[in-house]
């Protein structure tokens, strides 16, 4: 018998075997041929690998025709083998870290690949902060909303700004202690119903456009999300954080969600904004008011970048007032003192007023006014956005079997204070809302055109 070692042997006898037999043989030798090579090219990428099949122009070793009894035969043969194969050298630029426990998937990305339809279900962004301003609720928020829908994962984030805070240049507050206390319990709320849906609210005692730009360098955060305002500081601070968050690489996205009708619904430009009460309220009493948005039942995570803590709900002595701040003379707590703040208390009063609405139209009765003292004395929700207009038209037009209409037929029942015929005068104290939203934002906005002189005004008789 020859040794197996002998090359000259080797060759003689795969000459004489037949191709039925060189089939057979070659197919499982060749697939430890592959299993060697594959093996010698792991320690230069742990990424490389070779397919199940062969390629197609594989190079045809000349194989014994009976295998040999030595044992030695198939360890020394696929050593001496594997090395004659001539193969190219990776290019090691090319690689990448693969996360995927088997190579043969595709490693995930370091970053999410954004398409150019933003649409796509790929265009996914890792991270966002959503800044909550004037609109402390989660349902009819658009904002919130869209957040979750374009991301990963959502940090939402409150800031005390402390320019709201202390005296005025005239020594006044600018921030009472009822209305202080009123807002920690917006706060407060809006933090208990995020975690009950998975996510949580970050607190923090500082400027916005510095406290949002260390968390966006601290998570990693690829845009920020918020509603527009529209007086002059608020207009102020969102151009600072534009400046700040494009050196950082982040979006910004704004939107608008304060009032009865959307910005972008307006029939003109708000350059163009008429600047009487009545012109307004003609130009919009044909327009629809868009519906509400359902709150989210289940909110994305918080990212585990950055290890970001929650923060306290600073009290009212952290905010720069005394313990006995809302403490009336006689030593007993005043009225203000007892309203609730958040949106669960302001759906709660809603619903109510809506139901007492309904109990006097089923009766018959043409009172202009429910409630107690003949209001809903639902303003500091509304204010603070713990509730939405469009909310409140929705709901009352709905306890109303759909006779709440946005404006009234007879222009003088809009426009005259005397004039409040059932729910319709409803309409129109949310219309004047609008129209004080809107003029303020006109002088406000820097990227409107200049406007003109005219003082904004109400109609005759409208604010007697």
């Amino acid at each position: 018998m020859a040794s197996t070692s002998d090359p000259a042997q080797i060759t003689e006898e795969t000459s004489e075997a037949t191709p039925s037999e060189l089939q057979q043989n070659s197919i499982p030798t060749i697939s430890v041929l592959f299993a060697s090579s594959s093996l010698s090219l792991s320690a230069i990428s742990p990424q490389f690998s070779f397919p199940h099949s062969p390629p197609k122009k594989q190079p045809i070793y000349k194989l014994p025709t009976k295998p040999s009894s030595s044992p030695s035969f198939s360890s020394f043969s696929c050593l001496s083998l594997s090395s004659s194969v001539s193969l190219p050298p990776p290019k090691l630029t090319s690689l990448r870290p693969a996360f995927s426990p088997t190579t043969l998937i595709a490693p995930i990305p370091l970053f999410p690949r954004r398409p150019l339809d933003p649409s796509g279900g790929a265009a996914l962004r890792r991270v966002s902060i959503v800044w909550f301003r004037c609109d402390l609720r989660l349902s009819d928020n658009e904002c919130f909303n869209a957040a979750n829908d374009e991301s990963m994962s959502v940090l939402p984030v409150y800031c005390f700004d402390p320019r709201d805070y202390g005296k005025s240049s005239s020594g006044f507050d600018k921030t009472g202690p009822y209305r202080a206390k009123f807002m920690l319990g917006c706060v407060a709320n809006l933090r208990e119903n995020l975690r009950a849906r998975g996510s949580d609210l970050i607190v923090r005692f500082g400027r916005p456009e510095e406290v949002l730009v260390e968390m966006a360098k601290a998570i990693g955060a690829d845009a920020c999300f918020a509603h527009r305002e529209v007086s002059k500081d608020e207009v102020g601070t969102e151009e600072r954080i534009e400046a700040t968050m494009k050196e950082e690489g982040v979006d910004v996205k704004y939107f608008w969600g304060g009032s009865l009708f959307h910005v972008d619904d307006l029939p003109f430009g708000l350059e163009d904004m008429p600047t009487t009460y009545c012109g307004f309220q003609e130009k919009v009493k044909a327009l629809e008011v868009r519906k509400t948005i359902d709150a989210l039942h289940q909110l994305k995570g918080l990212p585990k970048r950055g290890d970001v803590e929650p923060g306290d709900i600073p009290s009212l002595v952290d905010l720069g007032f005394n313990q006995s701040a809302t403490v009336a003379q006689d030593g007993k707590p005043a009225a203000y003192n007892s309203l609730v703040g958040g949106e669960t208390e302001a759906i709660e009063r809603l619903q109510k007023y809506s139901s007492e609405c309904q109990a006097y139209q089923n009766k018959g009765s043409s009172t202009s006014f429910f409630g107690a003292d003949f209001s809903c004395k639902i303003s500091p929700w509304l204010t603070s956005g713990c509730i939405s207009p469009r909310s409140i038209f929705h709901e009352l037009k709905k306890a109303t079997s759909g006779a709440f209409s946005v404006a009234s037929k007879q222009k003088d029942r809009v426009c005259s204070s005397s004039s409040g015929a059932g729910l319709d005068w409803w309409t129109c104290e949310l219309m004047w809302r609008d129209f004080f939203r809107f003029i303020t934002r006109k002088y406000n906005s820097s990227k409107a055109a200049k406007p003109d002189n005219s003082p904004a005004t109400a109609c005759t008789g409208a604010l007697s």
